[in-house]
């Protein structure tokens, strides 16, 4: 071989490398803004009003919306896999012991706004794509930032609890924990940081944090007085249902409060409270409680990431019928 034909069989080899790495970037790729320009003109209309009306029955819906559009994107990717309901035959990804938690509201609100998309555009709007609208929805309806959702994903058609042991951040990681699954799924250090914000919302069980102030000593990171009054709430409150606000301050507002009490040592959760003590990511933290809007920015953007995450287009998968069954189970 000759030493052109070398080098370009070196280019054609990095070429087939290149497309090799970059799958999941080729996928996502095929989402647009405007993807049902055509087909189903009135898509985010229709969800946003099947949103609305569902948090007008309860606040529940944004925490238990966001919290599902996660846990759903990182595992098995985008594609609505853990709405999913399980049968005799498979045990599905809502099931698995991670998943338990998982606010039946934000199951509601994704099957509400599928039956009224169904019923102007059949066969047409994938699950996966109504809960990333309605994802970006409750975020407005409690101040959080607009942004134009990106579309085009297709249902999964595998939905394990097997699968999702390993995929979810849990309230206990510490930095590198955390980082590492953040980067497996292709996301930032910067985005790491950005996504936790949304703990500025929602709610958590005390047996989530209960070791942080049982410990003898109280985790020296933790504030004193923050310790002692979750001491009191938790201990008075003997219920296996009882919840512990995120965000002590807003918890039902999406603000950058979050991060101005990790800088307080007021975060909840280890897990939170590791984006603090760690130097790598101490900075952006305390960037985004100076200034909201470089959250809001940060935050923004990083949600459009997480909603790229090994997502299923062109003809992968399929667009359910129903969001709870794979279109095989409702013939």
């Amino acid at each position: 071989m000759g030493r052109k034909e070398c080098v370009k069989f070196i280019l054609f080899l990095l070429v087939i490398l290149g497309m090799g790495i970059s799958k999941g970037s080729a996928q996502s790729s095929l989402l647009s803004e405007n993807f049902y320009e055509n087909s189903c003109p009135n898509v985010e209309a229709i969800v946003k009003n099947a949103v609305d009306q569902k948090f007008k029955e309860t606040d529940v819906t944004v925490p238990g919306t966001l919290r599902l559009f996660f846990h759903d994107c990182f595992v098995e990717g985008c594609d609505g896999s853990v709405i999913i309901q399980s049968t005799p035959d498979n045990k599905a990804e809502k099931d698995s012991e991670d998943n338990l938690s998982l606010e039946g509201d934000g199951f509601d609100t994704v099957i509400r706004a599928k039956q009224a998309v169904e019923a102007e555009c059949p066969n047409t709007v994938s699950c996966a794509d109504i809960l990333t609208i309605a994802a970006r929805d409750v975020l407005a309806l409690v101040g959080g930032p607009g942004f134009n959702v990106e579309l085009g994903r297709r249902d999964g058609t595998i939905s394990q609890a097997a699968r999702v042991a390993g995929n979810l951040p849990k309230a206990t990681f510490n930095f590198d924990q955390l980082l590492s699954l953040f980067q497996k799924k292709g996301l930032t250090q910067t985005d790491l940081v950005a996504l936790s914000g949304v703990h500025t919302l929602g709610f958590a069980h005390c047996d989530q944090f209960s070791s942080r102030y049982t410990s003898n000593p109280i985790d020296p990171s933790l504030n004193k007085q923050y310790a002692k009054q979750l001491q009191q709430i938790c201990n008075s409150n003997r219920d296996p249902d009882f919840v512990v606000g995120l965000d002590p301050t807003t918890p039902r507002h999406f603000d950058n409060n979050y991060y101005q009490n990790l800088v307080a040592g007021k975060g909840l959760l280890s897990s939170d409270e590791a984006l603090i003590s760690d130097q790598r990511s101490k900075s952006t933290v305390i960037s985004f409680s100076r200034n909201s809007s470089v959250f809001f920015a940060a935050f923004a953007e990083a949600i459009k990431k997480l909603g790229r995450t090994d997502v299923k287009t062109g003809s992968q998968g399929e667009i359910r019928r129903d969001c709870s069954r794979f279109n095989k189970q409702v013939y």
